[in-house]
């Protein structure tokens, strides 16, 4: 007989994942040559700062799709809860 409990909560865990609290300071970007020094400004202000992801990977993959672009660098703190 299969316990539908124990399944639930499995499964309930797994989707469960706690995300964890990053503060970026700093990013290198690889941008292109075509954009102007004041767009370039504006995506690095527009990533700098906090964010959740459920681990350091998870914090570059979710930066790169906010922003569009590849991260060639990142500066950031894990801040402990």
């Amino acid at each position: 007989m299969i316990d539908l409990f124990t399944d639930l909560q499995q499964q309930l865990n797994k989707l469960s994942i706690r995300k964890m609290q990053f503060q970026v300071n700093h990013i290198i970007f690889d941008f292109d040559e075509e954009l102007t020094h004041d767009e370039k400004i504006d995506i690095l202000d527009d990533n700098i700062g906090f964010w959740e992801a459920n681990d350091e990977d998870d914090l570059i993959d979710e930066i790169t799709t906010a922003s569009g672009w590849c991260i060639k660098s990142i500066d950031y703190h894990h801040i402990l809860n």
